[in-house]
């Protein structure tokens, strides 16, 4: 294991280099064609055999042969937001930036690729690195690139599949694990109130959407103050509403529209809101209107398999001692990496990278990490494949 660490070390600035070329050249979802050619030219200057074109713009390359297959994966993909940090390997494509790690994800599984391709001794099997893209939305079909990879049978066959994500809050070089869910169920809702139009001054010869939006908004929370089994995480959150159009101050508008997102870990719940949501709505045709709603279901739950984890801080404590690891509560925040654990036991860790005392959260124009922690997660993915083809070549 002092070898992983060591060789990671070695390859710090060569992850560092990577991490800022990606950073400087970010494309979003579906699009990751630069990104995905240094991946794959890399892995095949290793020797592998290499896919790309995986779930559209994705690589996938195979390290060893007949036996288990364990996989690595990283993503790819940037957001449409605009950088605002000075900093020499700033985005140099307009409104688009990589503000939540996937770059530095695609240089530490490139380091880690390189660790494992040049162990002389490794146990039989294959290592399978998923380079995925499209992580952060869906395209036309309602589709992830992490959806489409599972889909296209890249995870067929794997034993257990591993992956990280940087988190800019955490204290650098910690390792924080959780076991069972670790991010939740995602069902987005857009939603119309349908009434009928008339004059401000007289709603009586109308129905008011307005009105009407009222009582499902107010009806909406009581979903999960009042429906949902109390120790059964869960949100129901309304994040855009509108109705009528400016200098309409005398006019009740027709239709009143909003959307939101729902929340929870269960497949029972994620069900039950989509139901209730439902049921809250049809409290307009009581009041003589009526509506129409649309749900859009995209990833559910990540899921770590309690002993893939717990395997993985084993390792972790013996690569950088007990005080590395850190634990957090489960998130509500969505990760199609789920697409991934449900067809293979595996698990998600994340990897401290608060950069300095400035706030950086991700998804945000300031966004970044402290590049020290490279060689930690690319020493952490290898020796995870490494050991987990260990423990199953002993039990055959």
């Amino acid at each position: 294991m002092t070898a992983t660490v060591e060789r990671a070390k070695a390859l710090h600035e060569q992850m560092i280099a990577w991490r800022r070329d990606i950073h400087a050249h970010p494309e979003l979802g579906f699009h990751e064609t630069r990104t995905a050619r240094i991946a794959a030219d890399h892995l095949r200057s290793l020797g592998m055999e290499v896919t790309v074109g995986a779930a559209k713009t994705g690589v996938v390359g195979l390290l060893g042969d007949a036996g288990p297959v364990i996989a690595l994966r990283a993503d790819m993909d940037a957001l449409p937001i605009p950088e605002a940090n000075a900093v020499a390997y700033a985005s140099s494509t307009p409104g688009v930036m990589h503000a939540c790690g996937h770059d530095a994800h695609t240089a530490m599984l490139m380091g880690a690729a390189t660790i494992l391709a040049e162990m002389p001794n490794r146990p039989p099997g294959q290592i399978r690195f998923l380079f995925q893209p499209c992580e952060e939305t869906n395209d036309a079909e309602g589709k992830s690139g992490g959806q489409r990879m599972v889909e296209e049978g890249y995870l067929d066959d794997v034993a257990h599949v591993v992956a990280l994500h940087v988190d800019s809050d955490m204290q650098a070089g910690k390792i924080v694990t959780q076991q069972g869910y670790m991010t939740a169920n995602v069902d987005n809702f857009y939603a119309t109130i349908i009434g009928r139009g008339t004059h401000g001054a007289h709603p009586d010869l109308g129905v008011d959407p307005i009105f009407l939006l009222g009582q499902v908004l107010s009806a909406l929370q009581g979903i999960v103050a009042r429906r949902v089994d109390p120790t059964e995480p869960a949100v129901v959150t309304v994040g855009v509403v509108s109705a009528g159009l400016a200098g309409g101050e005398n006019v009740i508008p027709g239709e009143a529209k909003f959307s939101g997102t729902l929340r929870s870990y269960s497949s029972a719940v994620r069900e039950q809101l989509v139901c209730d949501v439902e049921a809250t709505l049809s409290l307009v045709r009581a009041l003589g209107g009526d509506y129409a709603l649309r749900v859009v279901r995209t990833c559910p739950s990540t899921y770590n398999d309690p002993a893939v984890t717990m395997r993985v801080e084993q390792i972790a404590r013996e690569l950088f001692g007990p005080e590395v690891i850190a634990h957090r509560e489960p998130s509500l925040g969505g990760e199609d990496f789920s697409y991934m654990t449900a067809r293979a036991p595996g698990m998600m860790f994340n990897l401290g990278a608060k950069k300095d005392e400035v706030r950086r959260p991700h998804h945000n124009p300031l966004f970044d990490i402290d590049e020290s922690v490279l060689p930690t997660g690319a020493a952490m993915l290898a020796e995870s494949a490494l050991r987990l083809l260990y423990d199953l070549e002993r039990r055959r």
